[in-house]
């Protein structure tokens, strides 16, 4: 079933076109990334699905509703954690529950427990890591009662063998509780490894100029990066985004 639909969107600021007639769907629990070059538009596709931005032409509907410009719709994880320091990490977890009026601390608590991060439950941001601080964003994304979960780039600022973790991470959750998730990267690895498909999108203005469909069985592991289909498919989205930068 197709959760979100992105139909013949377009965006400019002023002169500059930023997308241009913009087309995608997620189904229901779906892993997607969207994959394009640095600059590309990634992120505005990301404020106008959340409803910060509202598109010059076409339409965006999540479960059959129209969105354009309604904000509130989507859960959304930016690339930096934005946790509220003078929150405890519980407290800054259920934060998206209390907007909603439907907290539910027990399954929070069990969240940040399997998270490995029950020894800070009452602790503050400034006392984690920046790993465990993406952790509690995206526990607090994934309680969130809205049905996809958009998340930007969220791992682009942590070391590599952090990040890593952090994909695995990620990999485990979103298999024990099959999220519709919505993810911008500008990284081939990451997209493969993470996802079910791939939209890869031309250089300014973004459209989509490819969809690929990830050749990889679930659960995956890390020795997957080190295979030759695994780099094989590598090869071929580096071909695709090499194309974009000319589109």
């Amino acid at each position: 079933m197709t959760l979100l639909s992105i139909e013949n969107v377009s965006k400019r600021f002023g002169q500059n076109e930023v997308i241009h007639n913009l087309s995608l769907q997620v189904k229901q629990g779906e892993f997607v990334s969207i994959l394009g070059p640095s600059g590309s538009g990634k992120s505005t596709i990301f404020n106008l699905i959340g409803g910060l931005l509202s598109p010059d032409e076409g339409t965006i509907r999540l479960q059959n509703e129209k969105i354009n410009g309604k904000r509130g719709s989507v859960s959304y994880m930016p690339q930096t954690p934005s946790l509220l320091p003078w929150r405890t990490i519980l407290q800054n977890v259920i934060l998206g529950q209390e907007l909603q009026g439907e907290t539910n601390r027990e399954r929070a608590q069990e969240m940040i427990q399997k998270a490995g991060l029950g020894d800070y439950i009452h602790s503050y941001p400034h006392e984690l890591s920046g790993g465990m601080k993406q952790r509690v964003a995206f526990i607090r994304a994934l309680l969130s009662p809205q049905p996809i979960i958009l998340l930007d780039e969220p791992f682009s600022a942590l070391d590599e063998l952090t990040r890593l973790d952090m994909q695995k991470w990620l990999l485990d959750i979103w298999e024990t509780h099959r999220p519709t998730i919505l993810f911008v990267t500008h990284n081939i690895e990451e997209a493969l490894f993470l996802s079910d498909r791939i939209f890869v999108l031309a250089n300014r203005p973004a459209h989509v100029i490819s969809e690929l469909t990830v050749p990889f069985s679930r659960p995956r592991n890390e020795e997957l990066l080190l295979e030759d289909r695994f780099l094989e498919s590598k090869r071929t989205v580096h071909f695709a985004l090499k194309g974009s930068e000319s589109n």
